[in-house]
């Protein structure tokens, strides 16, 4: 059995077994346990009384959170010409259109998010292979379709992303960096629970939510009671 640094068994005593009902001191531990020699990402782990395989039971959904996430994404906007300027004067990173499907035909993917307008779905249906797996193709629920691409630009510029429960039905999702102030990271938090609260799936009985963790990338999880944002 590997043997804990000295780092991980400080941090693992001060969070085992202990479940926290007040989220600025959780947010407070969780920064002061962030002791590695680079910038963590700050995660949030839920786990939910959802049965994914089910199309009512189902947690796919965007959130713009009030801080961001501490992360600049590249996007690229397939659409017509007529398009163009608006998507380069509203921060497109890369504009195209058969000559950026020809691209990604290709495998050259040098975006992290890919905006389409409607007329461009046909085309780009052949590439879902290709896009699928890397969570890149286009779809109206992600707000990822759009004939509002200004608007659309702007959102996911300032930080709105999409999340989704995986298979067993736990969130994964990045809230901040650890060296966000905690009001921050606490700011955060609060809208991103409050966005998995408000998109339950309708097909859900009873408690929604079995368990709720906190922690960096390098650091212990934290666990939260699930009163804390009532």
């Amino acid at each position: 059995m590997r043997k804990l640094s000295r780092r991980q068994q400080e941090n693992r005593k001060r969070t085992e077994n202990i479940i926290y009902s007040n989220s600025e001191e959780a947010i407070k531990i969780l920064r002061e346990t962030a002791t590695a020699k680079f910038i963590e990402s700050v995660e949030l782990h839920a786990n939910l009384n959802i049965d994914p395989k089910y199309a009512d039971q189902q947690l796919r959904t965007t959130v713009t959170l009030p801080n961001g996430i501490g992360k600049s994404i590249r996007i690229a906007v397939l659409t017509n010409a007529s398009n163009f300027t608006e998507a380069t004067q509203n921060g497109a990173d890369i504009v195209g259109s058969d000559d950026l499907i020809d691209e990604i035909s290709q495998g050259n993917i040098n975006f992290d998010l890919l905006i389409a307008t409607p007329d461009m779905m046909p085309r780009l249906a052949k590439l879902g292979r290709v896009l699928g797996p890397k969570g890149l193709m286009p779809s109206p629920k992600s707000g990822t379709v759009s004939t509002t691409l200004s608007a659309t630009l702007s959102e996911f510029k300032k930080g709105k992303f999409e999340y989704k429960a995986d298979k067993t039905g736990i969130v994964h999702v990045s809230f901040g960096k650890s060296n966000f102030t905690d009001n921050q990271l606490v700011e955060n938090l609060i809208a991103l629970y409050k966005s998995i609260e408000q998109n339950r799936p309708p097909g859900v009985k009873g408690k929604y939510f079995k368990s709720l963790f906190i922690c960096t990338s390098m650091g212990p999880s934290i666990q939260l009671d699930l009163n804390t944002f009532d």
